[in-house]
């Protein structure tokens, strides 16, 4: 039986050829043979050439961007994010910390007494903290239990109450400490699928311990580099996410708009600078090269308090007036105006080496901006920007038209949105496995702590790195 056996493997596997009628290969099989592999190669030359043209003329379902511009945003081929790294699809569930499940975090929300409101901290440059928040609260991608969490974000308004008087550093730092200690989750993955919204200048400096308690959290800021002040920056490229800023809602709104865009020929100048000069370099030169070129260059002197208060309007109304926006970079990296230049359609030019700018996987800023080195202005910088032809800045305009989308902080029904990209782009950041220094795992998947306590009986407070 043990040699049938393997007389039938032997049959089955290695057939002799005995069985078979042995068929010789004739000159003519060998030139039809030849034609099948000549034309086989051009049929997929061809194919190729066909669907690498479909592959570049993607259909973008943000309604905002136009064929003819293709080459200044990246989508994917089917017209939604770049599927490498990211999924074909947004699949997040998010967990939203409630004010009142965490002892603390309604000060690090309204303050001492809880006397700052979200309607005061939702206008200006860090509005985001405030709708980032709002908007997770009425989104799809939020779930009510933490068990079942891809990231959990912790809603803080913390930039708004520090400036509003609600709170000072030192009491902004132990409230922080106090809330993290509370957060089993927290605790669990090291902070590594927890989200911070730090939405100025100052990053998550303002939390003055972040180095030891935040490091490997996710941090939403529109802040790359702060280095200047502080000696480190509390942004990596590898875990946080840069946003855009907050601009006024008067201008992002659908329909009429606090100022519409003039024509270029209607433009009295060819660049100007609105900001305060803050002692910086860049900044200084600006407002004298604008006494130099009083016609080329606009520099007003901003009263941003007393009678004399410019207003939002007036603002607007001036950066609406040149082709060209400079944003030089202030007592931070990131100025506001780059993205506030898109609505009144001029040109930004950045003048900030140190600046990172949001969903750079998916906008070429080459198509739509100017970056020069802030080492060089002075009558150079005029002279270049002079050069260039107006049919060019038009192009520049129409192609930031339809990307600007995606600076509006707008629900997720919006196709093109600030938060649609933010979502993105924390997919990325999404790990089906967490661990910390201080949690350890059990052959049958158990998590416990470093006394061998089970996940589900952790007390807090419970220690924090």
């Amino acid at each position: 039986m043990k040699s049938m056996n393997t007389a039938n493997k032997s049959t089955r596997f290695f057939p002799s050829h005995t069985h078979h009628t042995t068929t010789f290969c004739t000159r003519s099989h060998q030139i039809a043979a030849l034609a099948i592999v000549v034309t086989t190669f051009f049929l997929t030359r061809l194919f190729d050439q066909s669907l690498g043209t479909c592959s570049s003329s993607y259909q973008n379902t943000f309604p905002d961007v136009n064929r003819q511009y293709e080459g200044v945003v990246r989508f994917g081929d089917s017209g939604g994010w770049p599927k490498r790294g990211y999924g074909t699809q947004l699949n997040l569930k998010i967990y939203v910390y409630d004010e009142n499940e965490i002892e603390g975090l309604k000060l690090l929300l309204y303050g001492r007494e809880g006397k700052i409101s979200p309607e005061a901290c939702i206008k200006g440059q860090w509005g985001t903290q405030v709708k980032i928040h709002r908007l997770l609260l009425q989104s799809r991608f939020r779930t009510r239990k933490k068990e079942e969490a891809d990231l959990f974000f912790v809603p803080t308004y913390v930039k708004c109450v520090r400036m509003m008087g609600g709170l000072n550093d030192k009491e902004i730092n132990q409230t922080y400490v106090k809330v993290l200690g509370q957060m089993r989750y927290f605790r669990l993955s090291g902070g590594r699928d927890h989200i911070f919204v730090f939405p100025s200048g100052a990053g998550a400096h303002l939390f003055k311990a972040w180095a030891t308690y935040l490091n490997r959290s996710i941090i939403l800021t529109p802040e790359g580099d702060r280095t200047d002040k502080r000696g480190t920056s509390a942004f990596n490229t590898w875990k946080d996410v840069i946003i855009p800023g907050n601009v006024d809602d008067g201008m992002t709104a659908n329909g009429a708009r606090l100022v519409d865009p003039l024509p270029l020929s209607k433009r009295k100048y060819l660049a100007n600078f609105l900001g305060r000069a803050q002692g910086k370099v860049g900044r200084l030169q600006l407002i004298e090269l604008a006494k130099q070129f009083p016609d080329k260059l606009e520099s007003p002197e901003l009263k941003f308090s007393g009678p004399d208060k410019l207003g939002r309007v007036g603002y607007f109304k001036h950066l609406q007036n040149a082709k060209f926006c400079l944003a030089p970079r202030g007592e931070s990296s990131w100025t506001l105006r780059f993205y506030e230049s898109f609505f009144v359609e001029c040109v930004p030019v950045i003048l900030s080496d140190q600046v990172e700018l949001p969903f750079q996987n998916v906008v070429d800023y080459t198509h739509v901006s100017i970056k020069w080195p802030s080492t060089q202005i002075g009558p150079e910088l005029l002279d270049y920007l002079e050069s260039i032809p107006d049919k060019d800045i038009e192009d520049m305009i129409a192609q930031g038209r339809k990307i600007r989308c995606l600076w509006i902080y707008a629900p997720e029904s919006e196709s093109c949105s600030a938060f649609t990209g933010i979502m993105w782009e924390l997919q990325k950041k999404v790990r089906q496995f967490h661990q910390s220094t201080e949690t350890f795992w059990l052959h049958n998947g158990s998590i416990v702590n470093r006394n061998l306590v089970e996940f589900s009986k952790w007390k807090p407070p419970m220690p924090l790195p």
